[in-house]
């Protein structure tokens, strides 16, 4: 059965590591206290700051106490959705302001969009939200890549490292497991996409190890030749 989806991660697969750790994360570290203050009024704002309460357990915490909370998540690298949200909203007021745009490797671009002229469907698969994930590609250094995409998929469907979450993303397309390439640097994730029966490719693009991967690897997405795979 050949190939009619393609899931994609994010950080690592179709974007550097170093635009997340070294851009992004800085960003929302640093913005995080006057972002929150400023609209802390703001109804979508006001509503995950009581999501951080409920991550918490602690229904009192003050506005300071949240905002400690979510720059500690930060420090942490804590995948937590209330935090991913409010990334979301900072990151957007970046790219609006011109502070960066969203980094795609060149050969993502080709590719992604040569995929999509083929009929292929493309998805993102991120930790980050969903908000996020369409920033970045709306905002990207090649332009508005939003078009090529059919579907964004986050936490909120589980985490990455389990198959539950992949067996939901499954349902919620109108295509079976085999017929979905799923592409990750990380192996736990593509082990986990595995286990539903996803097609799996790893992209080594930054020298991680490969001795013990048990799924096919390449070192960008030139090498990748996605109707071979059936």
């Amino acid at each position: 059965m050949s190939i009619k989806g393609i899931l994609t991660d994010i950080e690592g697969t179709t974007t550097s590591l170093s635009f997340v750790k070294d851009v992004l994360f800085p960003y929302a570290d640093q913005q995080m206290e006057v972002f929150v203050v400023k609209h802390r009024q703001d109804p979508q704002v006001a509503k995950l700051i009581d999501d951080v309460r409920l991550e918490t357990g602690n229904a009192v915490l003050s506005l300071a106490g949240a905002i400690a909370q979510l720059r500690q998540w930060i420090a942490d690298d804590k995948k937590i959705t209330p935090l991913k949200a409010i990334q979301g909203l900072m990151w957007e007021e970046g790219y609006r302001n011109g502070d960066f745009t969203g980094h795609v490797y060149e050969d993502a671009v080709r590719h992604l969009l040569h995929w999509h002229e083929l009929g292929l469907k493309l998805y993102v698969y991120s930790s980050g939200s969903v908000y996020a994930q369409k920033l970045l590609f709306g905002y990207s250094d090649a332009g508005d890549l939003t078009p090529l995409f059919s579907g964004y998929f986050d936490t909120a469907v589980g985490h990455k490292r389990e198959a539950n979450s992949y067996q939901t993303i499954v349902e919620a397309l109108d295509l079976s497991a085999s017929e979905i390439l799923f592409l990750s640097d990380i192996a736990e994730e593509l082990d986990a996409a595995a286990q539903v029966g996803l097609k799996t490719c790893c992209l080594v693009r930054e020298n991680q190890p490969t001795a013990t991967l048990q799924h096919p690897c390449v070192k960008n997405f030139d090498e990748l030749d996605v109707m071979s795979i059936t």
